[in-house]
């Protein structure tokens, strides 16, 4: 396996696999409502099985090219994660997402990540267009489209459900001109 050092304070990008379904469930049990207040990405997983098909389920998507998991990891510990949710290199564009548990927020985790999968999605897969989509109350991921360049191109009115409530999302997106201009 390999790990992308993100800096000199031990964060690392690594991909995620199926064997770390252990990680993975300790990591979402640390952060679940913190995650969750924004978002239901593992909010299905509470045993190792499901840790380990929701890792499975990300794996196949790589194996078919149409997206991957990739964990952020800081002193070793498994913090959060950012993956290309959708992965359509024929037409030239993709999706990508975060989420992070609280003891590593601020530090720019997952902004680094991001970066990093942006840059080879760009560079050596030849997408043209990198979105980003999240709801209009979850500042600190707007924060990251924002940090990455990303210009936001609407507002989809109450398009999502998440606890049972209507959300708005905000799509954001990059053209690999402007990556490579902002790089």
């Amino acid at each position: 396996m390999y790990a992308i050092s993100l800096g000199d304070d031990g964060a690392e990008l690594r991909p995620m696999e199926t064997w770390h379904a252990e990680q993975f469930l300790a990591h979402l049990e640390r952060g679940r409502e913190f995650i969750g207040q924004h978002i239901g990405f593992g909010a299905h997983v509470t045993d190792v099985e499901s840790a380990r098909a929701l890792l499975r389920s990300y794996a196949d998507k790589r194996a078919a090219d149409t997206g991957s998991m990739h964990g952020l990891w800081l002193d070793g510990t498994l913090v959060g994660g950012v993956i290309f949710r959708i992965f359509d290199a024929e037409h030239g564009t993709c999706e990508a997402g975060c989420w992070l548990e609280p003891a590593a927020a601020g530090r720019g985790l997952v902004t680094r990540g991001t970066r990093v999968l942006i840059d080879w999605a760009v560079e050596e897969r030849g997408i043209h267009r990198v979105e980003w989509v999240a709801s209009s109350a979850n500042e600190a991921s707007l924060n990251v489209a924002r940090r990455l360049g990303m210009k936001r191109d609407g507002v989809l009115r109450e398009a999502g459900s998440h606890r049972g409530l209507r959300q708005d999302l905000e799509v954001w997106s990059v053209l690999a001109p402007e990556w490579r201009t902002g790089r």
